[in-house]
C-alpha cells in the first residue's frame, strides 16, 4: 500500500467496528510498527509508562535480542483504553476462548480483509510504510533500521546497539505518531527538518 491510501485505511481502523481489542491491536501497530508476534505476544510487564517506553525481551524478538520501543503520547493513550479492557490479566491481547494464550496471529489480517484491504495491506505493512516515510521525511537511516530491529546478528553490537540513539529515537516515534494523527485528520505535519511531511 503506498502513502497515498494511509489516510483512508487510518480512518477505516478508527471507525472499525469488529472487537475493541482488535482494533487497539492495529493502532498500536501503526504506531510502534513492530512485527506482529511482538505485538500479540505483548504483556503488560513489559511496558514502562512512566519512562515511555517498551522493553521487549530477547526471547520474544526474531534477533534475539532486547528491544526498546520509545512510547509516543498516542502510544500511551492506546495502552491506557487497552488497560481498561485487558489490564487483569498477564497479555494485551489475549485469545478469545483462552485469556492464557495470545489472539491469533491472524487477527489483524483478518481484520483488514474485512475493512477492505484483501492483499493491499497486512500487519507486516506497517512496518514497510513507516521505514519509506520516515526515510522519506528526512529521519537517519540508522535510527529507523534500530527501530525496526533489523540490528546485526553479532551478540556484542545487538548488545550494545540495544539502547543506541534511544532519544532521537522516542523524538522519531512521537514525530511518527503525531504523522500519523494529522493524516488520519487530512492535515498536514511539518517534518522535523522543516518541510511538509
Amino acid at each position: 500500500m503506498d502513502a497515498a491510501a494511509l489516510p483512508a485505511l487510518l480512518r477505516a481502523i478508527e471507525v472499525y467496528r469488529g472487537k475493541v481489542i482488535t482494533r487497539l491491536a492495529m493502532k498500536l501497530m501503526a504506531l510502534t510498527f513492530v512485527r506482529t508476534s511482538e505485538l500479540i505476544g505483548a504483556r503488560w510487564s513489559e511496558f514502562d509508562v512512566e519512562a515511555r517506553r517498551w522493553n521487549i525481551p530477547a526471547e520474544r524478538m526474531k534477533m534475539k535480542t532486547p528491544h526498546i520501543v520509545p512510547l509516543a503520547t498516542q502510544a500511551i493513550e492506546v495502552l491506557e483504553l487497552l488497560r481498561s479492557v485487558t489490564g487483569a490479566g498477564e497479555l494485551l491481547f489475549p485469545g478469545d476462548v483462552d485469556h492464557k494464550k495470545t489472539m491469533s496471529n491472524n487477527t489483524i489480517l483478518e481484520a483488514l480483509d474485512r475493512m477492505g484491504y484483501r492483499g493491499v495491506m497486512t500487519g507486516h505493512g506497517f512496518r514497510g510504510l513507516a521505514s519509506t516515510l520516515l526515510h522519506e521525511q528526512g529521519w537517519p537511516h540508522e535510527h529507523i533500521e534500530l527501530q525496526l530491529a533489523h540490528t546485526p546478528r553479532n551478540a556484542v553490537s545487538a548488545a550494545y546497539n540495544h539502547a543506541l540513539y534511544l532519544e532521537p529515537r522516542a523524538k522519531m516515534m512521537q514525530h511518527w505518531a503525531d504523522y500519523l494523527e494529522m493524516t488520519q485528520r487530512g492535515g498536514k505535519l511539518i517534518s522535523f527538518r522543516g518541510g511538509v511531511a
